[in-house]
């Protein structure tokens, strides 16, 4: 029973994890996109293009 409880536990803690991760990544991604400092949305863009993403 020990054994089920703390799975249980371990999954839940796991996909808080990765639900918080992407909702600071969807956050990063969307203020980056959206900025309106031009050096903020240039760096963006740069790295944009760097890692193949398409934005045009």
């Amino acid at each position: 029973m020990n054994a089920t409880t703390h799975s249980a536990a371990k999954t839940s803690t796991g996909l808080l994890s990765i639900v918080f991760v992407a909702l600071v990544g969807a956050t990063v991604l969307f203020l980056a996109g959206h900025a309106q400092s031009a050096t903020l949305h240039d760096a963006a863009h740069d790295m944009r293009h760097a890692t193949g993403f398409p934005c045009h």
